[in-house]
């Protein structure tokens, strides 16, 4: 019986595989040019896999594929490097160089067969000490420059950051119109992924919860393989997976599930802090410049990307969910506080329907006494180092937690990979009510909010949307921005401002 793979490359007998015949072809075309060439992509988005599909194919066309992974040799002796080197070309391409002791000598020995048609995969090229990694791309420069007289028709060199920049000079055959792009899933593709689970056991996905872990995933294949693993195994024996179970795995996922991938993120995102926070909190439109070390270190770890209109944005709603947590100051202690002061029966009025203005009124009345600050963490110093925008998302977050505890209520966050906006969804007793908090910025903003949040309940099939905006008391503000509540677009919108004194602050 198949199974959805998480852990390394796929075993087609093992695994359900998607066949990236599209993208296997581009990799065919570049070996019959007898190109060099380069691919760099996060990690999970199935480089491997691909790789062992593409060397497939070209053994099929009469090519010998060595594919080697030097992702632990950082610190490896050369003579390490040069054995397991010379064993895999010895493995598949049938040449012994194993008592060669240099790397030109074994390029120079390549060089003299004629006759065979070989191609040299090295994946996790970073990993390369850097010691000799020059001499290493001396040797397949020089090899390069003669192909078509030697068997050595194509290197591709495999890393998780853009190795274009380390490996080009004028005589490099690494140029950055050969590099190969490796994308995430299509629909189409994470569709057929699931669609094969369904086809071989009869146990169907609700198209709802296909295309949730498409949304949150952005179709991440290590992920598409993760969500969907995790829901099979937890259901084994229900014959339709609906949304509720979706919503399990993905409460794991975000609270429970031990993720080396997101792991690996996180540390990259601490060392940017107040520029993912930046991202997450407000809506500022950053261009995306991949020479600026922030964005290139995010963007190369799978976090961001650029969008159509060139700016930056978040690449995987799931990792923007997580880091929204991990960035959380769990331990200041004001959720005990609020959970002190909310009269329950006040809340609700005699139909049992939730009394939001008295709900958000508490919230102002809490702001006014305690203020923000609390929810800005420090560093060893006393310094801040979270920005003081993040302090008003997780000051209301937490209020709205600490009520959902004491009326037994759940809430989830939807997926969105968009800029600046909490998007979190509470039922309270069979009522359903999506909340938007902002940062007021200007009037067409304020304005625009609304009609998006609208927009937004529609498309989750959702009748009321919450609208808080924190503004700063210190300016004078339009007349059309007030709270009130609207239809817009058969949406109930309530909003509500939140005054905090932004000089003082």
């Amino acid at each position: 019986m198949k199974e959805f793979n998480t852990s390394g490359p796929n075993i087609p007998k093992q695994h359900y595989t998607v066949e990236r015949n599209d993208l296997i072809k581009k990799g065919i075309n570049l070996v019959k040019k007898s190109r060099y060439f380069t691919i760099w992509a996060p990690r999970q988005t199935g480089k491997s896999t691909y790789f062992r599909q593409l060397a497939k194919e070209l053994q099929k066309n009469d090519y010998k594929v060595a594919h080697i992974n030097f992702e632990n040799f950082k610190k490896a002796p050369l003579y390490s490097f040069l054995s397991s080197l010379t064993r895999h070309i010895k493995e598949e391409w049938n040449f012994d160089f194993s008592n060669e002791i240099s790397l030109s000598q074994i390029f120079e020995l390549i060089q003299t067969k004629k006759q065979e048609k070989c191609v040299l995969i090295i994946d996790e090229v970073e990993g390369i000490n850097e010691e000799y990694f020059g001499d290493f791309l001396h040797s397949i420069r020089n090899a390069y420059h003669s192909r078509e007289n030697h068997c050595l028709k194509s290197v591709i060199l495999v890393g998780v950051s853009n190795i274009v920049g380390v490996v080009s000079d004028n005589a490099s055959p690494f140029n950055i119109t050969d590099n190969l792009n490796v994308p995430y899933f299509t629909d189409i593709e994470a569709f057929e992924l699931l669609g094969q689970h369904e086809t071989a056991t009869g146990q169907l996905f609700e198209d709802k919860v296909k295309k949730k872990i498409i949304q949150i995933t952005a179709g991440q294949p290590g992920l598409v393989n993760g969500f969907a693993k995790v829901l099979v195994e937890n259901n084994s024996d229900k014959k339709i997976l609906d949304y509720d179970d979706y919503l399990k795995v993905e409460d794991w996922y975000l609270t429970e599930a031990i993720d080396k991938n997101f792991a690996n993120i996180l540390n990259k995102a601490k060392q940017v802090r107040n520029f993912v926070e930046t991202l997450l909190f407000t809506e500022n439109k950053i261009q995306f410049d991949i020479d600026r070390e922030s964005i290139k270190l995010l963007h190369t770890n799978g976090l961001i990307k650029k969008d159509e209109s060139g700016k930056v944005v978040f690449w995987v709603p799931f990792y923007k969910k997580r880091l929204y947590k991990a960035f959380y100051p769990y331990t200041n202690g004001e959720k005990t506080n609020m959970l002190r002061s909310f009269a329950v029966r006040e809340l609700f009025d005699e139909n049992d329907k939730l009394k939001l203005d008295t709900l958000i009124l508490g919230y102002k009345t809490y702001v006014k006494r305690r203020g923000f600050n609390v929810f800005r963490q420090k560093d060893e110093a006393k310094n801040y180092k979270s920005i003081k925008e993040s302090a008003l998302i997780y000051s209301f977050e937490t209020y709205i937690q600490a009520f959902l505890q004491v009326v037994d209520g759940k809430s989830y966050r939807e997926a969105d990979t968009g800029l600046g906006k909490s998007d979190l969804i509470i039922n309270i007793k069979s009522e359903e009510y999506l909340i938007e908090t902002k940062i007021y910025y200007y009037e067409s903003q304020f304005v625009n909010g609304k009609k998006q949040l609208a927009y937004y309940c529609n498309s989750l099939g959702l009748d009321k949307g919450v609208y808080l905006v924190f503004c700063p008391n210190n300016i004078k503000y339009h007349s059309s921005i007030k709270e009130e509540i609207e239809n817009i677009n058969n949406v109930q919108i309530s909003t509500y401002l939140i005054e905090y004194d932004e000089t003082k602050w």
